[in-house]
């Protein structure tokens, strides 16, 4: 429980707006302002959409088993105020079209309560126009703040790539670097991403000198990798995720770069480490406590709940979780407690989501706010290096 206070992108939001208008239905269930009314019979609802195959995988599976373990843990205390709650995951194969589709499905055959996901940028700007015309809560689990730029009825759990950036800048301004190389993910995780880091980097005079991309699935990076060393920048930035930003950590080492690299938040998962090899040695990246949280001190406010978790999943799966199962537990417990705060009037569950604050997660600790539907800054990341295979919490965490 916690306490509450009483250019691709826009494309791709007007495609899916017009993509869903001809399939969202009306219901007898409406009320007067268009969303679906309450009830407070019958089991509460709560879907899911999530990257489970396809090239985000590596995020939606963790993310499944996740709910999954959430959704069996609470069934066994009770439900939501003694009521049965169900749980409809949709896999969306990593596509915007299968998203919006599965969106949809949830929406207007299902009738959810509140949506999780998506696991991406893409797939969960393809759920939002549905979301927000049908007035249905919805807490995606992806990094774009284009995402919840703007919104009423969407808020999402993964730091906004806004905020990793900042803390990357920071640790850039520390080390006295410049000119950034930047490879990143052409899908719509890496839109805008150029341009922020030329943003935020203005005033110390740090800059973006050449930018390469690469498909989700992509599988050789050797021009990218070529083009980024005859920039010859102070340092290289990697925008991507797992196996794809492993696979191109891997071609950077192996084609000689000596110039320090870092990653985005995208790679906390055990998937990038075996991908990328003993080649991961060395980078910088801004990741959530989860990775590192046998290295958090006493003090630290996530390391409980952290901790507890961890045990949890590697009980149920026997492996550890990652980062990406972490934006699912926060995206989970915070549908939860509106739920049981409000019960399941839309309305009231947006407005309830709105006001969260100091909601202490895996992600970071939460504080949203009409002009914040993410609500997690730049501490909420800690700055991580890779040592012999293994995740290593940089000990300066002054930056930032």
């Amino acid at each position: 429980m916690f306490r509450t206070r009483s250019t691709r992108v826009a494309a791709l939001l007007a495609a899916g707006a017009l993509a869903l208008a001809g399939c969202a239905e009306s219901t007898e269930s409406d009320d007067a302002s268009g969303g679906a009314a309450a009830s407070d019979e019958g089991p509460i609802k709560i879907g899911a959409i999530l990257d489970i195959t396809g090239p985000g995988a590596s995020l939606g599976v963790p993310e499944r088993q996740t709910l999954e373990l959430l959704h069996e843990q609470l069934e066994a205390a009770g439900g939501i105020n003694g009521r049965e709650v169900e749980l409809l995951i949709e896999d969306n194969q990593s596509t915007e079209d299968g998203a919006a589709k599965a969106m949809s499905k949830l929406v207007n055959e299902e009738e959810v309560d509140i949506v999780l996901g998506a696991s991406r940028t893409g797939p969960s700007l393809a759920m939002r126009p549905l979301a927000e015309s049908s007035q249905t809560p919805m807490i995606s689990l992806a990094a774009n703040q284009a995402i919840v730029n703007g919104s009423e009825w969407v808020f999402k759990t993964a730091q906004n790539d806004r905020v990793v950036i900042e803390r990357m800048i920071g640790y850039m301004e520390q080390q006295g670097y410049t000119t950034i190389g930047l490879a990143r993910d052409a899908s719509g995780f890496g839109e805008g991403v150029q341009e922020m880091f030329d943003e935020i980097g203005s005033d110390a005079g740090i800059s973006v000198v050449a930018t390469e991309k690469f498909a989700p699935d992509a599988t050789d990076f050797t021009a990218q990798m070529v083009n980024l060393r005859n920039a010859a920048a102070d340092v290289n930035v990697i925008w991507g995720i797992p196996p794809a930003a492993g696979l191109a950590q891997k071609a950077y080492r192996q084609l000689g770069l000596e110039t320090p690299v870092m990653q985005s938040h995208g790679i906390g998962n055990q998937v990038f480490l075996d991908t990328a090899g003993a080649q991961a040695d060395g980078l910088v990246a801004p990741l959530g406590r989860l990775v590192v949280a046998d290295q958090l001190p006493d003090d630290d406010p996530q390391k409980e709940v952290i901790e507890a978790f961890i045990a949890d999943y590697t009980e149920k799966f026997d492996m550890s979780p990652s980062t990406f199962s972490g934006h699912a537990y926060d995206g989970w417990k915070l549908a939860v407690d509106a739920l049981e705060e409000v019960g399941t009037d839309p309305q009231a569950i947006r407005d309830h989501l709105e006001q969260v604050e100091g909601f202490v997660g895996i992600s970071g600790v939460f504080t949203m706010t009409p002009e914040d539907h993410s609500g997690l800054q730049a501490d909420a990341l800690q700055l991580v290096t890779v040592e012999n295979g293994k995740w290593k919490r940089l000990d300066d965490q002054a930056t930032g």
